[in-house]
């Protein structure tokens, strides 16, 4: 971290000419340096495997944060990132993890800086107000969140107020708008409507979660959610459109956890309900219990179900990841909807020398699911994690199994090698 005194000019031509240049203010800033490459052998006639150029997507990036204290208990907040692929897809990719101003490859560099984060909040008493483009954390915005596996966390725009005057509980209430998109090649710079199932929810969401530690042992979370003028949608396979309708969501989240417990015990359990006003209601629960049987290892096992109802169970702010305690590195269409998975993992510790985890899942898929009619499926993942000379390293293999794989399906088995590095300063 560093701390410079700036004037406000210096500080308006990075934010827009939000703030007025007539007095000095201390600008912390942060930020971070990440390579991301991932690379595919996909079980498809034609295929080229792992590290042809058509199989593997790769990206540079920069991000800078500028915090500031405005006095008045007024602080001000925005991020910049940078996307680019450093000459990379001159021999080893032709895509891109993520995009910015829809560039994809051998575009005009100029056009790859984005404003990420722009925003102004204010504390009375222990009431926190939040104006502006931010990150939103999933412990407390279960269904729309900042996801941390791409390159970059999106990020929405949102007026966020986060109140602690009741004893070990927070209250938040938010209005989100729009948010950018964190799939593959998504566009960070697109801050359009939040979705379901890919289709817009126009007019943003409402949101209130109480969260509190007052049980023993326990962290209990409560999200209720409406979701306001979601786009024509009609259930899966109906071939008919419903006119715009909107919906309640719900999300409850109950962590059980204590020093005290033999083995490092915990217990999670999740309930979520989405309802959608003229259609059938998708209801999801989970359960996982975890374990540390010795210092270096840590042991989980999780199920979840999802039913069959109209909508998935996923982030409304990218259509990508699910809050489900069964979510892996890349199995998030099968577990949304219509589904039974099961998952156990291990992480082992190996000191200075990083961590190792293993960890499968597999789906029960019903004729609802999002890969398609009964496609049951399977996930191996195989991960390393290092920190060293103050870079964060990660290396995963991840093997993916259909029941479905063939040439008509749009599913096919995948195996997937990932890696990144990322330098905070």
């Amino acid at each position: 971290m560093k701390k410079t005194m700036v004037s406000l000019a210096a500080v308006a031509a990075l934010t827009t000419g939000a703030m007025a240049a007539d007095r000095g203010i201390d600008i912390v800033t942060t930020g971070q340096a990440v390579l991301y490459y991932q690379t595919a052998d996909v079980d498809v006639a034609g295929d080229d495997g792992f590290f042809d150029s058509s199989n593997s997507r790769a990206n540079v990036g920069l991000q800078l944060n500028l915090n500031a204290d405005l006095k008045n208990n007024f602080t001000f907040g925005s991020q910049l990132s940078y996307l680019g692929t450093a000459g990379l897809e001159n021999n080893l990719v032709d895509s891109v993890m993520q995009q910015n101003n829809s560039s994809l490859i051998n575009s005009d560099s100029s056009n790859d800086i984005m404003l990420t984060k722009i925003f102004v909040a204010k504390k009375i008493g222990n009431t926190t107000v939040k104006i502006g483009r931010q990150e939103l954390p999933k412990s407390l915005s279960p269904l729309a969140f900042s996801e941390g596996w791409n390159v970059f966390k999106n990020t929405f725009d949102a007026i966020l107020a986060v109140n602690t005057d009741l004893p070990n509980t927070t209250l938040v209430g938010a209005y989100v708008s729009k948010s950018n998109k964190n799939g593959f090649a998504a566009d960070i710079s697109d801050f359009s409507d939040l979705t379901v199932d890919g289709l817009p929810i126009g007019k943003g969401a409402y949101l209130l979660t109480a969260q509190t530690t007052a049980i023993p042992m326990t962290t209990f979370t409560a999200s209720y959610y409406t979701l306001h003028n979601v786009g024509d949608h009609s259930p899966l396979g109906s071939g008919a459109n419903t006119p715009s309708i909107s919906a309640d969501a719900y999300w409850l989240d109950a962590k059980i956890a204590d020093k005290s417990l033999p083995m490092g015990l915990s217990l999670g359990i999740q309930y979520g309900n989405v309802d959608p006003d003229t259609l059938e209601d998708t209801t999801a629960y989970g359960v996982k219990i975890g374990a540390k049987p010795m210092p270096a290892l840590t042991l989980c096992a999780a199920y979840t179900d999802v039913d069959d109802g109209a909508v998935s169970v996923s982030n409304v702010g990218t259509g990508v990841k699910t809050p489900l305690y069964t979510q892996m590195i890349a199995n998030q269409n099968a577990i949304k909807l219509d589904s039974e998975t099961y998952m156990v993992k291990a992480a082992y510790s190996l000191g200075d020398m990083g961590t190792v985890i293993a960890q499968y899942a597999d789906t029960d898929a019903g004729k609802a699911n999002r890969n398609g009619d009964n496609n049951d499926y399977n996930e191996f993942d195989f991960i390393y994690k290092l920190k060293a000379g103050g870079v964060d390293y990660l290396a995963a293999y991840v093997m993916t199994d259909y029941d479905n794989d063939s040439a008509l399906s749009s599913t096919h088995d995948t195996d997937i090698i990932r890696f990144w590095a990322r330098y905070n300063f």
